[in-house]
């Protein structure tokens, strides 16, 4: 069975897109609807901007959700099931079904929005922490305030979000029992407490929209588990703004369900790489 991965944020690249809105009548379409949306020429951004003006979350996010979805429209894609890392879970409720594209993106855009306010007000930040399990890492979580594990990408690659002063000890502390560690250049603590503020926005803006059942299941960040039904997708895409993606846990749950076949539908190969180091006798492809 196959399932379609749509990556998050640090997938970005500069001119992202521009050779299928130049290819396809369609994404030039839906690119163009975009810049409606969105009330301002992010295709502009994608495709002529620099890496510095990508990274801004509420430009981030966005653009990737709208490179992934329309790679999945102009392909056509069937798929078995889905699921998102972070961000990729919007991507994954528009290509099954279970949002419009346009309310999609409209959400996406208020959730960035939201988190970039939210890092605003501390100061916070993450960290990639390199070569430990997954229990030496939640052992130093646990013995530092303000800091918390963000997500379990694969074993061995874990990301931590928190204060500025909390993740510098916890690194520190990583270090001496033989991690390693990587400091991300993103606006503050994503998937924590220090979102808040941010989820709520996100709710009020989820409990306004309609959702359709999707077309196939979606194995979503908060509980790593399957789900279609509509009000369970809604709550779980709340609670995921201040709760680790359990990325791991995600493919690990889709391989013992049987799902042998990972394509990854976005910009980069991020996915594919995390799947492989997961289980390397899993068959992985892009779009």
């Amino acid at each position: 069975m196959k399932v379609i991965l749509f990556p998050g944020q640090g997938s970005q690249y500069a001119g992202m897109g521009k050779d299928f809105y130049e290819s396809s009548d369609l994404a030039k379409k839906l690119f163009k609807l975009s810049n409606s949306i969105l009330g301002f020429d992010i295709t502009d951004v994608m495709f002529n901007g620099s890496q510095e003006d990508l990274k801004k979350t509420d430009i981030t996010q966005p653009a990737i959700f709208i490179h992934s979805t329309i790679l999945f429209n102009i392909n056509s894609i069937n798929a078995d099931a889905y699921a998102g890392h972070s961000l990729g879970e919007f991507s994954a409720l528009s290509c099954s079904g279970s949002l419009t594209f346009e309310d999609t993106l409209k959400l996406v855009l208020i959730r960035a929005r939201a988190m970039q306010k939210a890092c605003k007000n501390n100061e916070t930040t993450m960290a990639a922490i390199l070569g430990l399990d997954d229990e030496c890492v939640n052992s130093v979580c646990d013995n530092i305030p303000n800091v918390v594990p963000a997500n379990y990408n694969c074993p061995g690659q874990i990301v931590i979000s928190g204060s500025k002063n909390s993740i510098d000890k916890a690194c520190e502390s990583i270090k001496e029992i033989g991690g390693k560690t990587i400091l991300l250049p993103v606006g503050g603590a994503f998937h924590s407490s220090y979102m808040e503020s941010a989820k709520k926005e996100l709710e009020d803006a989820i409990k306004s929209l309609k959702f359709n059942k999707p077309d196939k299941p979606i194995y979503q960040n908060f509980d790593a588990n399957p789900h279609i039904d509509i009000e369970k997708i809604k709550k779980n895409l709340i609670n995921q703004l201040t709760s680790p993606v359990l990325w791991t846990q995600i493919i690990n749950k889709l391989i013992a369900n049987n799902y042998k076949s990972f394509i990854e539908c976005g910009p980069g190969r991020v996915l594919q790489g995390l799947v492989k180091k997961i289980n390397r006798d899993m068959d992985v492809s892009s779009i």
